[in-house]
């Protein structure tokens, strides 16, 4: 898939005044400061798409763009260590869940996991709730070109190994780098693919 067009749409607080669409819609999430926003950046080719910040818990509501003008890429509040109140993340929890439960047209999320960690209990609740609810997903592990490949491998590798104690067959991964672009075509190969269905 080539990006064509990507452009900014809306940004809501809650899943009921999301734009009102048919078209598939693919949510970007991860736990704070993971490089989502320089992830959805590399992806679409637009430097400036998504805002990055080096301070976790930038993004807080949730940010619809229009790609190509036949699909939506939405950019979700991370989860996790941001320093915000326990009211406040509460309500960014319900936002997050409310949409992602009752979105009809959204097709899949592409949960981001920084690869340079080991496996993160939040990481790891989060996967299972998705699993709970039927919800279908894609792992992009992270920020692949932070550490030696070895290093990288086998973090991903206990990932896998923590994962097969609780699901069948593992879920489908993808390996990424917004320094070098690694992973780009894979993602929007699996966007292109769902688009089809």
């Amino acid at each position: 898939m080539i990006i064509h067009s990507a452009k900014f749409v809306k940004s809501s607080p809650d899943f009921n005044q999301c734009p009102q669409t048919t078209m598939p819609e693919y949510a970007f999430i991860g736990r704070s400061n993971v490089g989502k926003s320089s992830l959805i950046n590399m992806i679409t080719g637009h430097k400036k798409l998504a805002k990055t910040s080096g301070t976790p818990g930038k993004t807080q509501l949730i940010n619809h763009f229009i790609i190509n003008e036949s699909w939506y890429l939405v950019d979700l509040p991370g989860y996790g260590f941001a320093k915000i109140s326990k009211k406040i993340r509460a309500e960014w929890e319900s936002m997050i869940s409310n949409y992602l439960l009752n979105r009809e047209n959204l097709v899949n999320t592409f949960i981001l996991i920084d690869a340079r960690h080991e496996p993160q209990k939040s990481d790891l609740e989060f996967i299972s709730w998705f699993g709970e609810n039927e919800l279908p997903f894609v792992l992009v592990f992270t920020k692949t070109d932070k550490l030696g490949v070895n290093r990288i491998r086998d973090n991903i590798k206990k990932y896998q190994e923590v994962l097969l104690q609780y699901w069948e067959e593992l879920p489908v991964s993808v390996s990424s780098s917004a320094v070098n672009s690694s992973g780009k075509n894979e993602i929007l190969g699996l966007i292109s693919e769902m688009n089809k269905v």
